[in-house]
């Protein structure tokens, strides 16, 4: 055995016992760590911003800005940009500065139902320290950093906010400001700058906040001085003397705004600090937890396994942080962790993000598929330059919803599915809201572009049949292959649903939408199972193509079919495809009342794709680029519509033949749908 197999096999266990030790006595809402050996960072995000940890102190390791991009190069595809890193501190306590190796009794949590990472230590018996890290939820362009400090001996403490500015950003200014209206003095630091190639301008503010005195009141706060490190590393400190056995309580908060959402990003970043400033502590953490209640109305409790419970709200938690409702925006295959893919948007959100928000969260939901409904006019021409009618999604999705896929990948040009993808969705999308009104002004259109893409796409046989022909499947493995069997699959469901649609608006669809629906070619081996594509014969598969056919398509209804395609293709999952392949295979399972294989093949979906100390999801078992938030998506969907039995229907969502692993006692999804019912499973074996 190699030893990253083992390490792959090793490393689940490792979770099974931290995470019972944390989570047995909090229902699975916290997950802590106490080491920082092979720290992969956990994220906090608001949908606007994500905020990447460090095991450093006073550190954060990232922040992202969704929806702002720039190109990576001058004639290059775009990348979403890092922002300038505004939440980090230097504290020094006596002239020392604390570093990771100078403290004692590090820990960290992360409290999902609250929404912020809490990291505590002490320092050489001379002060013991809490920092709170948010990304706030009702201020979404912002970020708070609360801070309290214990004196264990008199000591001095020196701290020294800073921002940070990326190399790759241009002509960067340094500032500080003092604003004053009356008797109010509002001092902050700002930097502000051109991104990679002068697309955005992006204005960052921060300041520090008193909790022990009045900020606003020159003569009780602290002196401030401001100090720079080049134009790129802006700085604000201040001193104080702390007598032993009291406390220093404080913020450091700061905004972030590029021209991308405000055609005055440096008033605009000035404001908000000054909102922050001026506003207590309690009502601004208040306005955060307030609106991730709401969002906990949707939620799924397992009881019996708290690993399951805690793995499942940290997936759920990772969608909320990085979708928001009311946004029109969607979100990217690692969320608002990392720059990875680009930032773009692919069909991990509608197939593997969107049914789970769909469920419990109709806000989120609704911005995402409005995401695609905004950018349907670049759709529309990307159709008509390759020679099509209607509207072609592009494969990777930017701000103007023009293909953004690097050249060299052939996904970019021959992965045609994720257009039916986008169109099930919006379909799904009506099928839970029953919001006739979206259907008759945002939806149908879609629908109709859609398949007309898909009539002029298709490629009529001798016989009647219709094929699809050179295209990139699920299974991005096979190039150019003809009638792949997902996105044939694909295109019949979604030609069916905008019959479906037209007929409920009272609207006469075109006859050539049923016809190509009803005579698509999905090509099978002697003995029943279905073939990938036309000329598959047994190769390796990236991931899950033919199976999805079953679910979500639910074009394979018959469960011995669905049982053939299932022991066919499991074996030919390549180790290094990614973590929701296993995840819809367990879904089925479940579906087919094989708990057992159904667990197990859940467990492979993402355990061994956890990375210490928190548990966030890589892509696959041999990466490192977590946090891969289609994955989430993924194990989500088969608790949901696996074990919880749950289906959306053209009445609606409703609940057939649900089932549960041995270990849980029971399963509650909460909040579903536009009526928010809650889903009481009980295992009948207790």
């Amino acid at each position: 055995m190699k030893k990253d197999q083992l390490k792959h096999i090793l490393l689940p266990l490792f979770f099974i016992f931290t995470e019972i030790m944390v989570s047995a006595q909090d229902n699975g809402w916290c997950i802590s760590a106490d080491r920082t050996a092979n720290y992969t960072g956990i994220a906090v995000g608001n949908g606007r911003i994500g905020v990447v940890s460090s095991p450093r102190p006073f550190e954060s390791e990232l922040v992202i800005l969704n929806n702002v991009y720039d190109n990576e190069l001058p004639l290059g595809v775009s990348k979403i940009l890092a922002g300038m890193n505004f939440l980090s501190l230097k504290i020094e306590i006596d002239g020392q500065e604390i570093t990771s190796d100078r403290i004692q009794d590090w820990h960290q949590t992360l409290f999902m139902k609250e929404a912020f990472l809490r990291t505590s230590f002490s320092f050489e018996n001379k002060a013991s320290f809490t920092c709170d890290l948010y990304a706030l939820r009702n201020l979404p362009f912002a970020g708070y950093m609360d801070i309290n400090v214990q004196a264990l001996k008199d000591v001095r403490i020196k701290v020294t906010g800073k921002i940070v500015t990326p190399h790759d950003y241009r002509q960067p200014s340094a500032t500080f400001e003092t604003l004053r209206d009356i008797e109010v003095t509002m001092p902050f630091i700002q930097t502000v700058a051109a991104s990679r190639e002068g697309k955005h301008i992006v204005a960052t503010s921060a300041t520090f906040i008193w909790h022990s005195f009045d900020s606003t009141n020159e003569t009780l706060r602290p002196q401030l001085i401001n100090e720079k490190e080049g134009d790129r590393t802006n700085m604000l400190s201040f001193q104080s003397d702390l007598k032993k056995g009291t406390a220093l309580t404080f913020a450091w908060a700061g905004a972030e705004c590029t021209t991308k959402d405000f055609s005055d990003p440096v008033s605009e970043s000035e404001r908000q600090v000054i909102n922050m400033l001026l506003t207590p502590r309690e009502d601004i953490i208040a306005g955060h937890r307030k609106l991730w209640e709401d969002l906990w109305q949707g939620d799924i409790e397992i009881e019996g396994d708290i690993i399951s419970q805690q793995d499942v709200r940290l997936a759920l938690y990772h969608l909320y942080s990085f979708g928001r409702e009311g946004t029109g925006l969607s979100i990217p295959p690692m969320g608002l962790s990392s720059q990875n893919y680009n930032g773009h948007i692919f069909w991990d959100s509608e197939l593997w993000m969107f049914p789970p928000m769909l469920l419990l969260n109709q806000g989120i939901a609704e911005s995402m598929i409005n995401y695609r409904i905004d950018r349907l006019d670049a759709a529309r021409f990307k159709a008509s330059a390759y020679g099509y009618k209607g509207a072609m999604f592009p494969w990777e999705s930017d701000d103007t919803g023009e293909e953004a896929t690097p050249p060299f990948a052939l996904t970019g040009t021959f992965e045609h599915h994720i257009t039916s993808d986008i169109a099930i969705a919006a379909w799904n999308y009506y099928r839970v809201s029953g919001d006739s009104q979206w259907l008759e002004s945002k939806g149908y259109e879609l629908l109709k572009e859609i398949a007309g893409f898909w009539v002029s796409r298709v490629s009529r046989n001798s016989d009647g049949s219709y094929s699809i022909r050179n295209v990139v499947g699920a299974n991005e493995f096979a190039h150019n292959v003809d009638d792949n069997a997902f996105t044939n699959g694909s295109a019949i469901t979604c030609l069916r649903f905008a019959v479906q649609a037209a007929s409920v608006l009272g609207k006469e669809a075109p006859p050539l939408w049923k016809e190509v629906a009803d005579n698509l070619a999905i090509h099978r081996f002697p003995d029943g199972t279905t073939k990938e594509h036309s000329h598959y014969e047994g190769e390796r598969i990236k991931q899950a193509d033919a199976n999805l056919l079953a679910y979500p398509l639910e074009i394979i209804t018959d469960h011995e079919a669905i049982l053939l395609d299932l022991n066919y293709y499991e074996p030919k999952l390549a180790e290094e495809g990614p973590a929701m392949s296993k995840s819809v295979l367990a879904l089925l399972y479940a579906r087919l009342g094989d708990t057992e294989t159904a667990y197990r093949l859940f467990r492979e979906s993402y355990m061994p794709n956890k990375r210490p100390p928190f548990g966030a999801l890589a892509e696959t078992a041999m990466s490192n680029n977590p946090y891969f938030v289609t994955g989430a998506g993924g194990l989500l969907q088969t608790v949901i519509f696996g074990f919880g039995g749950l289906h959306i229907t053209d009445e609606g969502i409703a609940q057939l033949d649900p089932v549960l692993p041995r270990s849980w006692k029971s399963l509650t999804i909460k909040g579903v749908g536009r009526d928010q019912k809650t889903f009481v499973i009980k295992n009948p074996k207790e």
